[in-house]
């Protein structure tokens, strides 16, 4: 009896552990509106490693998800082009201060405009020094990694499938920068990282490579 009752808090430790890293979060829709105008946000972007301690709220990670991938129609479209519509890129969002979401590192899912919870650890110290030390890895309140599985796009134009992928994830990174701005969040493209070891941190599939890690953080007044 005494085994059999051990058995079963031993496998609903493991059912709870199993549930809380895939666990689904619904996002809040994003706003489409904004007292920033599109020539106003261009104008004031810039490069932004130095981020306050206030937490950045769901809301605001909502949006800015969006703005990287979102679904914009009916068919499945996004709001950055991609070649052939054929979507290579995969964000995971490290998340360590979001105010009313747990910390872990999770994968953005367009389809549904939800996250879907991968590692219950963040992770931060290893993304840190994969990343060369840079402090604005550490200081953020929200680290969003670009993953690419460039097989996606090699399968329809070969050769010239890998430089589409970076070309995708440069008009989303920059939807990113731009809809920073209305929302007093500052950001950064970070490109020099251990590729391994940044992968196996975020919990990457094999077939993926990580592209770029966009900080993020409310900006000092």
């Amino acid at each position: 009896m005494t085994k059999k009752f051990l058995l079963l808090i031993v496998c609903g430790f493991f059912l709870l552990d199993l549930n809380a890293e895939n666990l689904q979060i619904k996002l809040p829709e994003p706003i489409k509106k904004s007292n920033v105008s599109i020539e106003k946000a261009l104008e004031n972007r810039r490069s932004i490693r130095s981020y306050s301690s206030m937490p950045v709220n769901l809301e605001e990670l909502s949006q800015l998800l969006w703005a990287a991938q979102g679904v914009t129609n009916r068919k499945g479209f996004r709001t950055a082009p991609s070649a052939g519509a054929l979507y290579p890129l995969k964000l995971y969002v490290v998340v360590e201060n979001v105010k009313n979401l747990e910390k872990g590192i999770y994968m953005y899912k367009p389809e549904g405009h939800k996250l879907i919870k991968i590692k219950s650890n963040t992770n931060i110290e290893k993304i840190y020094k994969g990343a060369l030390n840079q402090q604005s890895i550490k200081d953020a309140s929200v680290n969003i990694i670009f993953g690419a599985d460039f097989s996606v796009t090699d399968k329809k134009y070969r050769k010239r499938g890998k430089q589409y992928v970076y070309q995708e994830t440069g008009h989303a990174a920059q939807n990113i920068y731009l809809q920073s701005e209305s929302l007093n969040i500052g950001t950064v493209v970070v490109g020099a990282f251990y590729e391994e070891q940044i992968k196996k941190a975020a919990g990457m599939g094999d077939n993926e490579t990580p592209i770029c890690i966009m900080p993020a953080g409310k900006v000092n007044d």
